[in-house]
């Protein structure tokens, strides 16, 4: 990749030319955010994509800088940095066999190193990352690569293979792909991977045909499989997405209200059980208000911005508003205006019982959503067995907001439906036909009694 040429006694200049990537590679690894997060099909050119980037940004580093590759253990490093051995020019670097590194002409180190004692990858300052296999790495390890970015600000990419919900980078992965600030979220499929020309379509359709589905669609289309933690099933989700109602008006709302850090979310109804309205916002969307003294609550004035957005939306329209908390004088305030509008107060109980009637709308398909930040956090939401009974929420460093919000929706948009079912029932015109011949009366008029009146002779 490199070459090296001496301009002078005491300079050499680097000439590194970036090897050809596809565009997709080049997309997902390349991006300007700090953190990356690559959900890729096996053999698609994802590593060899980040031994790229990763000598790159050690080539436009400095003498005594580190960058890291990270595998699941050391042997899997090992790979790595025998390829990388191979690729690099001859004389434009040394190698150290027994601690796996390289040190290119420049003094910058790469070195590499297994993730299965996470307590050694701590106390270094490295310029930049890689983090391979990520699904497959415990947790703790990205915890210390993270740390040791810390002072440099360096990047990170981590990539891997799709296995299952429960790790955390699927977790760090749904960040990503909802936009979090920094963060930048790419999917490669083996069907990438055949139109750039890295593989063959003969090899996948055979792969299809001797694997597992479910397996065939981690490992080649980057979808996770269902590890039966998601209350609502994850094809139940997919089967309920709809492009948002917006010719129709809401039936009834769900807020879910949130402190600095969470988001506060209305969803909206339509007659059909549509979405029809989706507002989200969080305070970092209000500059103007400086929450860093307290990031455990929002800033006062946040409650003052939320109540009244929540009042021009929802206007007289029915709802269910989360008054847990921070959120029970936002339903009181609007409660006292609207008597449409009813508090929620989340609970453990109340939570388990909202979900699981969210859960049977979803599963029954009569309720619908848009893709979007909201398909990811109910395909994200799980629920766990405890001592105390079942707990549903989101994974740990997600968020629920949406969720929570649709479940709110839902409640309100059952009640709504059941009291015009009643509203309906009430006023029917009932007809009364009488077929038989009417008996009793007076002076030859015949009459029919109601078997409800009260007779005071009889």
């Amino acid at each position: 990749m490199p070459t090296l040429r001496s301009v002078s006694p005491t300079r050499t200049n680097i000439n590194f030319t970036r090897p050809a990537l596809y565009p997709r590679q080049l997309e997902a690894i390349y991006s300007d955010q700090r953190y990356s997060v690559i959900e890729a099909s096996t053999k698609s050119g994802k590593t060899v994509g980040c031994m790229v980037w990763l000598t790159e940004q050690a080539w436009l580093g400095k003498t005594g800088h580190e960058f890291w590759w990270i595998a699941p253990i050391l042997e899997q490093a090992r790979i790595v940095f025998r390829r990388l051995k191979r690729g690099l020019s001859a004389g434009s670097f040394t190698t150290n066999e027994s601690d796996p590194s390289i040190t290119l002409a420049n003094g910058a180190v790469l070195r590499f190193k297994g993730a299965d004692n996470p307590d050694s990858l701590y106390g270094e300052d490295v310029h930049a990352a890689v983090i391979d296999e990520a699904t497959r790495v415990k947790e703790d390890a990205w915890f210390a690569v993270r740390s040791t970015l810390t002072a440099t600000r360096g990047k990170v990419r981590i990539i891997g293979n799709v296995k299952g919900r429960r790790n955390w980078a699927y977790r760090l992965a749904r960040r990503a792909e909802a936009g979090e600030q920094d963060m930048h979220y790419a999917r490669i499929t083996a069907y990438d991977a055949i139109q750039a020309g890295v593989l063959a379509q003969q090899e996948i359709d055979d792969a299809r045909s001797q694997l597992p589905e479910h397996v065939f669609r981690e490992l080649y289309e980057a979808e996770p499989s269902d590890d039966e933690g998601n209350p609502f099933g994850i094809a139940a989700i997919r089967d309920c997405l709809e492009p948002l109602h917006t010719t129709c008006k809401p039936a009834c709302w769900g807020w879910d209200l949130a402190r600095a850090n969470d988001w506060t979310w209305g969803i909206a109804l339509c007659d059909h059980g549509a979405v029809c309205r989706s507002e989200r916002w969080n305070q970092s969307q209000f500059s103007h208000l400086d929450s860093s003294a307290d990031t455990s609550s929002s800033h006062p004035e946040y409650w003052e911005v939320t109540l009244r957005k929540i009042r021009d939306l929802t206007g007289r329209t029915p709802a269910a508003v989360d008054s847990t908390g921070p959120g029970g004088p936002i339903d009181q305030a609007l409660n006292s205006e609207h008597r449409t509008i009813e508090g929620f107060v989340f609970s453990s109980k109340s939570k388990q019982l909202l979900m699981e009637g969210l859960a049977v709308a979803i599963q029954q398909h009569h309720v619908h959503f848009p893709d979007g930040v909201l398909q990811l956090e109910l395909e994200a939401f799980e629920y766990q067995y405890t001592a105390t009974g079942v707990r549903y929420g989101a994974p740990e460093g997600m968020h629920d907001d949406g969720v929570c919000a649709l479940a709110l929706a839902w409640w309100k948009f059952s009640q709504v439906d059941r009291l015009r079912a009643l509203e309906l029932l009430l006023t029917t015109p009932v007809r009364v036909r009488q077929t038989g011949a009417l008996v009793g009366g007076k002076n030859g008029v015949s009459r029919w009694d109601n078997p409800l009146a009260l007779d005071s002779q009889s």
